[in-house]
């Protein structure tokens, strides 16, 4: 194998590895999402959270977390360390920061 076709494989290797990562990474923050934040932020009835962005955004944006493309990354870590208007504080032993990229990585378009 000639050093370019060496360098070549281990270029595939590492895109393959990391798309697995990163639909681990996806996968595992879907989980944070439907254990922690779903119950707020569902698109079923009843959820205050959601609710509570309908009335802010008044149909400019969508109020539904996971249908949001404008979310930044800082700003999801940001509102889950240290809540927002109705929205609790989660602490690193509710959410782990690991379990916060993972989050971050679900939800925000610029992660």
């Amino acid at each position: 194998m000639s050093r370019l076709t060496g360098i070549l494989f281990l270029m595939a290797v590492a895109l393959i590895f990391g798309a697995a990562t990163a639909q681990d990474q996806q996968q595992r923050g879907k989980e944070v999402y439907d254990y922690w934040c779903i119950n707020c932020h569902g698109s079923f009835p009843g959820t205050p959270g959601t609710q509570a962005l309908e009335v802010l955004y008044r149909g400019l944006k969508p109020a539904d977390l996971e249908e949001r493309t404008d979310l930044p990354a800082e700003l999801v870590r940001l509102y889950v360390r240290t809540g927002v208007s109705i929205m609790p504080t989660f602490r690193k032993t509710e959410i782990s920061d690991e379990d916060l990229e993972a989050l971050t990585a679900y939800l925000a378009f610029d992660y």
